[in-house]
């Protein structure tokens, strides 16, 4: 398999459509062959019909020529229609790829990649390599044949003409070999700089809020105002190429008419020539010599869908470092999760981020995690669902290495609320059932009851139906965190995580909600982290982490006698009396 990126990624994902590449290549050959046939019949027309008026050839040769042309025409239409067919097909099959390939990432190669990088090479990157495709099958597939044919037909009409055919193919060669030499680097540069502007715009209207409170709207115009002129200053360098590129090749065109013209009258004044000859040698290097400026056009084209191709095949190439096994274990049990000494390093961090990690979570206990700002609390419990692999120990589900089991069976048993609460564009409704699709609407109301978002939902005119804006913007934080407990409990998991969930809540309400939980995961193991001392106070073990190990692990009373840590943390929160209380 060939090691260029472009040719990779077309010959890779160009197999379903063999048979429409072959419908191209055969309307192309007949449509380019036609073209070759029409200056001959136009030749024999003006020499042996118009010079020696006879009308009667004109007439017959010219229904040929029609019907010729008539052909030529279906035949392009038709080689377009599979064209387009297949090009638009081909960017269908590679976004969709791209888009499976980023779905099994771990979050390690999503940070690799970053969200704006990965949009622009799903989106513009195939758009480029899609457009070569297609001019590929409507232009391009044509130009060698003509190239040959035409050089063929136009020594058949005069030998000692051919001189021009060489001289103005080279100019053309050389003119657009120092042009495209340049422009591989201006693409490249435009691809990463048409990243940081989506990036720039995203972190924009992402962080609008954060923008407006600190009043930074001029920076930030400022910094999309630099990331803007950056691609437009490339961008101009790129049309500068082109715009000298093109008047270069007409000039070469035109030069070579007048040539053909020039040394052409004085063969047809010596009789070595006929005016329908000149014709038709004017006719084939105008079609040899716009098939290469065709071909110019498409290597204008290529390096810049070579640059995006190698950004695809990038990721596309990019194994995920979360593997599912080869033979996956079923588990039998209900949930019961075991951390053996755990450790968690970073790729190429110093130090490692978790060490001598050893706890278990069983079913129908709470188990909540607290700590410090950067002791690994988030982290931790990203390695449960197996959105990282651990650097050393084990991770078990049911007495099962999480990397014996099948990735969408371990998802399937864990209800994640993230610290960030994300929802998705489309209603409430939507959003609740996005882990547990066959819910009742009485399931989605029992959870919104217990996550205490049944009192915003009902007083919502449409109800389960009111539309949620995309990331859940056109709700508070406090209801986006609600409706997210609410999305976890629906899908009724044996293991709930829960990070930090509780934050955006005021005291009553978190009050409420934790109590309405424990009858709801009586069953399950659930993880808790927070940052509040009242949430967690009643959990069945508390892990105290600092540094990335876990230097507390008991009820509450044990810690307060026993972890300074946690007792540290607990005298900052509350007074004396709510110590013990």
């Amino acid at each position: 398999m060939t090691r260029n990126p472009l040719l990779r990624l077309v010959f890779s994902h160009l197999k379903p459509y063999t048979g429409q590449a072959i419908a191209v290549v055969i309307f192309q050959f007949a449509a380019t062959i036609a073209s070759l046939y029409l200056p001959r019949l136009n030749a024999d027309i003006i020499d042996n019909g118009v010079a020696k008026g006879d009308t009667g050839y004109i007439w017959t040769y010219g229904g040929i020529m029609l019907a010729v042309s008539a052909s030529q025409v279906v035949s392009q239409v038709c080689a377009v229609y599979f064209g387009a067919r297949l090009a638009m097909g081909f960017g269908r099959d590679v976004r969709q790829h791209i888009f499976d390939r980023a779905l099994a990432f771990s979050t390690r190669e999503l940070n690799r990649f970053g969200a704006p990088s990965l949009l622009t090479r799903n989106t513009n990157d195939v758009q480029q390599v899609q457009m070569v495709v297609l001019m590929t099958c409507i232009l391009i597939l044509g130009a060698p044949i003509t190239m040959v044919g035409g050089v063929y037909m136009a020594l058949r009409t005069n030998v000692s003409l051919s001189w021009l055919i060489a001289a103005a193919v080279g100019a053309l060669a050389i003119i657009a070999a120092v042009v495209l030499s340049r422009m591989g680097p201006l693409f490249s540069a435009m691809q990463t700089r048409t990243d940081t502007i989506n990036r720039v715009l995203r972190e924009h209207i992402s962080g609008i809020r954060v923008v407006r409170a600190f009043v930074r709207e001029d920076y930030e115009a400022e910094r999309f105002g630099q990331a803007n002129r950056e691609l437009t200053d490339t961008g101009l360098k790129v049309g500068r190429l082109m715009m000298t590129l093109f008047p270069l090749v007409m000039i070469v065109l035109n030069l070579s008419n007048v040539g053909v013209m020039w040394f052409g009258a004085s063969q047809i004044d010596s009789g070595a020539m006929q005016v329908g000859q000149l014709t038709a040698f004017i006719s084939y290097i105008m079609q040899i010599l716009m098939s290469v400026m065709m071909a110019t056009m498409m290597l204008v084209m290529v390096p810049r869908a070579a640059v995006c191709a190698r950004r695809i095949m990038e990721v596309l190439d990019t194994e995920s470092t979360v593997e599912p096994p080869d033979h996956p274990v079923q588990p039998s049990g209900r949930g019961e999760v075991e951390l053996r000494q755990v450790g968690f390093r970073y790729p190429g961090a110093e130090e490692a981020l978790l060490s001598d990690i050893d706890f278990t979570l069983s079913p129908g206990q709470v188990t909540a995690v607290i700590g410090a700002t950067g002791s690994g609390k988030t982290t931790l419990i990203n390695l449960i669902p197996r959105l990282f692999d651990v650097s050393s120990g084990q991770v078990r589900l049911d007495g099962v290495d999480l990397r014996q089991l099948d990735p969408d069976l371990l998802w399937s048993k864990i209800g994640l609320v993230p610290q960030k609460p994300y929802l998705f564009s489309g209603t409430v409704a939507s959003n609740l059932r996005y882990g547990q699709p066959e819910a009742s609407d009485e399931d989605l109301w029992r959870a919104l009851e217990v996550a205490q978002a049944k009192d915003f939902v009902s007083e919502l005119p449409e109800g389960l139906q009111a539309p949620i804006a995309q990331g859940g913007s056109n709700v508070s934080g406090g209801q986006r965190q609600r409706l997210s407990i609410a999305r976890a409990l629906v899908k009724r998991p044996e293991v709930y995580i829960f990070d930090d969930s509780f934050s955006a809540l005021d005291v009553a309400t978190d009050a409420r909600l934790r109590a309405a939980l424990v009858e709801e995961t009586r069953q399950s193991s659930v993880l808790i982290v927070a940052q509040r001392v009242s949430t967690i106070r009643q959990a069945d073990q508390i892990l105290v982490l600092e540094a990335g190990r876990i230097v507390g692990q008991g009820r509450h009373d044990e810690l307060l006698e026993s972890c300074q840590t946690y007792r540290e943390i607990v005298e900052s929160q509350l007074s004396a009396e709510e110590m013990v209380a």
